[in-house]
């Protein structure tokens, strides 16, 4: 009789250490907004690393087709934190709405403009692209705004172009490839894909690189980042913290491995058939990685005045752009995390 109740008071204790263990983990949903795009890597990398378990939480990450769509997703409640462009913090902030963005993994963002292999003859710069059709992610999504502020910056109306929501990754290089677009704001690895068939590609805009990025910019212009509502990540610090954590773990460890390890961490589906073009595109792209997660002012203040000249609503909005961003959680982060990461 005492052996049976040691085995059952062996089995309560078991189910209420596991059950302890499930409550401490917590779930959070994270919006992606486009898992293929390298420019996400750092989100998709720490999953695959493991380092959100092992920051305390269950992390379930969705993936869409756009940041525009990630962004709906947590105004919506259906997610959690956006894991996506930094300039819809921005941009969101001209509409009343309170967006805070807590780790950055991005410095630049890698947006590349770049014209379909069967219209390289009509379109030979920006000035071109007027009654064209562009394809970006999705609507309203960065490579959205990034088109806008290009045709602006080249003295066009920045709707003089039709925009159509093509994805990020194999359906933008069909859209290319079949002509259905004229030209398109893409990323890698798509971009690299799409080199490796046409050599002669026409790129009317890069930002993958800091020289470029300094030159159209004027500074460096922070890409992706995690972020959510302000409400959330007030009432969620613990929850924050342990995101952020696992972001600059994750970019330690990418600083610290070659892409070849890189790229053996990433899902199959992800990395595709072609490893030497995903290999390639990474090598390109590793640059952009932040090494710190930290958002730097001056990057914040680019993209207030990127907007600010393509949105007549974002400049007439006063918007403080201080607020739409933290480095509390990073500065919480300790010196060493990360650095014993395998």
């Amino acid at each position: 009789m005492k052996k049976m109740f040691g085995r059952l008071a062996g089995t309560l204790l078991a189910l209420a250490l596991t059950s302890g263990f499930a409550a401490a983990q917590s779930k959070i949903t994270v919006a992606v907004g486009g898992g293929a795009c390298l420019c996400y890597l750092p989100t998709v990398l720490a999953k695959q690393l493991g380092e959100f378990d092992k920051a305390g939480l269950n992390v379930e990450l969705v993936d869409l087709k756009g940041g525009s769509d990630a962004l709906k997703a947590v105004l919506g409640g259906s997610a959690d934190v956006v894991s996506g462009y930094f300039d819809h913090c921005v941009n969101l902030a001209a509409k009343k709405q309170e967006l805070v963005s807590f780790v950055v993994y991005d410095r630049y963002p890698g947006l590349v403009l770049v014209v379909s292999p069967s219209h390289t003859a009509e379109i030979k710069s920006i000035k071109d692209l007027a009654g064209k059709k562009v394809g970006v992610s999705a609507p309203g999504s960065s490579t959205d705004f990034f088109l806008k502020f290009l045709l602006k910056k080249n003295g066009l109306d920045p709707t003089s172009a039709a925009v159509i929501g093509v994805g990020l990754g194999a359906t933008a290089v069909a859209a290319m490839e079949q002509g259905q677009i004229d030209a398109a704001v893409m990323l890698d690895p798509s971009v690299t894909v799409l080199q490796g068939s046409h050599k002669d590609l026409t790129i009317l805009a890069d930002t993958r690189t800091q020289k470029d990025t300094l030159a159209l910019f004027g500074g460096e212009y922070p890409g992706g980042a995690l972020y959510s509502t302000a409400a959330w990540v007030g009432s969620h610090e613990k929850d924050v913290q342990a995101l952020t954590t696992a972001i600059v773990n994750t970019l330690t460890w990418i600083h610290s491995h070659s892409p070849e390890e890189i790229m053996a961490k990433m899902p199959e589906e992800m990395v595709g058939k072609n490893k030497e073009l995903y290999l390639a595109a990474l090598k390109n792209t590793i640059p952009m990685f932040s090494e710190t997660g930290k958002m730097d002012p001056k990057g914040a203040d680019a993209v207030l005045a990127v907007f600010s000249e393509g949105s007549p609503e974002v400049a007439k909005a006063n918007i403080d752009v201080s607020k739409t961003w933290t480095n509390k959680f990073v500065d919480q982060v300790k010196k060493t995390t990360g650095m014993n990461a395998k």
